[in-house]
């Protein structure tokens, strides 16, 4: 119809003789007619946009919003957070309003921390069929000027964090990185602090709510701006499957698609390895004494009671065992290559040599979650048992019933022995 109409108009004689007023050039002249009607057009069409532009503007929600900073940790711990913040704002029924993503670059100029936008990875709108959401850019920009002005900014923390204060009476929101660049990306300063005690985010709790309402309702309070999330770490067992909800943006699905129709021959496994320096010191601290570090729960069992004991190699698995668990998932799906997501040392020559008949590729992207969703997209994924970047992948399989399995995880459950 556009092209139509461009065609139409462009055959007319020019605009700007109807726009002269010339008394000799009236619309039942040939030509001319046409000029007018595209002129008409013209109009309707901007009043429809003006309209569509109006009708989106953001309506604010008398019943309060959650702002919060994904202040701990990478990407996985992010992601924890996020979903305990989904169901803590459902549960007191405010709007969650979304960060964007911090991601640390500490290894690249200018060694800035990058905060991407939650639509840049992520779809909001699926998220919107479990509870309100809007993105923070979004907040900030049409709603915050008015409903949340500067001289009403308040941060909200635990009684305990405000001990890290110099007065001990108010939130550190803004104390060091990445509390201070995250507030400061949008220009946020805090006039005070609200201190709380005695409450925890579980608003599964009915009553644990009606404490929330009644300290913070939302007439006196609109704006509930955590230091850091309102959210249980590493994520409860209640909240994974709100997981479902967590839809890879169009561009993200796009790059996926690319990569694995260009390097990855199907069925492919994919596999996370986590072998840096950090991790293992990290690992060191498993004895067997207690099953739970990190997002052990994934493939230990989160009831403590049925738990199983966490080792060593689960969480700092040797090259024997990851060769053994990937040997064992090749065959299984019969796959033709096998796609390596890590952040240290994708161990490219033992598993070329051990798998000489398949491809193996490793990516290395500048954006982590690309690895991620390509993981999702594998056939069959083996991942780290402790951590929770490999968590995200196990969430999102299962999400699509699709094959997970871990790294040493031999040993059964005790409620399975």
């Amino acid at each position: 119809m556009k092209q139509v109409l461009r065609h139409v108009c462009r055959s007319a004689p020019p605009m700007a003789h109807f726009l002269s007023y010339d008394k000799h050039l009236v619309c039942g002249q040939p030509g001319v007619t046409v000029r007018c009607l595209c002129f008409l057009v013209f109009l309707v069409l901007q009043l429809v946009i003006n309209t569509s532009v109006r009708g989106s503007e953001l309506q604010w929600d008398s019943r309060g919003y959650i702002l919060y900073c994904p202040c701990m940790g990478r990407f996985g711990n992010q992601a924890d957070h996020f979903l305990g913040s989904l169901q803590f704002a459902k549960g007191l029924d405010r709007t969650l309003v979304l960060p964007p993503w911090i991601q640390y670059r500490h290894r690249k100029p200018p060694y800035t921390n990058l905060h991407v936008p939650f639509k840049d990875w992520f779809q909001v709108e699926p998220l919107q069929e479990y509870h309100r959401v809007l993105p923070m850019e979004d907040f900030m920009e049409q709603l915050a000027p008015e409903h949340w002005p500067p001289e009403n900014r308040k941060s909200f923390c635990f009684t305990m964090a405000a001990q890290r204060s110099v007065d001990k009476k108010s939130c550190p929101a803004k104390e060091g990185n990445p509390f201070g660049p995250f507030w400061d990306n949008f220009d946020v300063d805090f006039v005070g602090s609200e201190l709380y005690e005695g409450l925890s985010y579980n608003t599964q709790d009915r009553g644990m709510v009606d404490k929330w309402q009644k300290k913070f309702p939302p007439d006196q309070f609109p704006v509930l701006a955590f230091m850091g999330a309102p959210a249980n770490f590493p994520v409860l067992p209640q909240n994974i499957d709100l997981h479902r909800f967590m839809h890879w943006s169009d561009n993200m699905v796009e790059q996926v698609s690319q990569v694995i129709d260009q390097n990855l021959p199907r069925p492919f496994v994919g596999i996370h390895l986590r072998n840096g320096m950090d991790w293992k010191s990290a690992c060191e601290h498993v004895d067997g004494s207690r099953p739970h570090l990190f997002a052990s729960g994934q493939c230990v069992g989160y009831d403590i009671r049925t738990a199983k004991t966490l080792t060593q190699d689960m969480c700092f698995p040797s090259k024997k065992e990851v060769l053994k668990a990937v040997r064992k998932a090749v065959k299984k799906v019969k796959a033709k290559s096998i796609y390596v997501a890590t952040d240290n040392d994708p161990m490219l020559p033992e598993l070329r040599k051990e798998f000489n008949q398949l491809s193996v590729f490793h990516l290395n992207p500048e954006v982590p979650q690309l690895d991620l969703a390509i993981l999702g997209q594998a056939d069959h994924f083996v991942g780290n048992c402790v951590s929770t970047f490999t968590a995200f992948v196990t969430r999102e399989r299962k999400a699509a019933n699709k094959p997970t399995t871990f790294f040493a995880n031999n040993k059964k459950k005790k409620d399975e022995l």
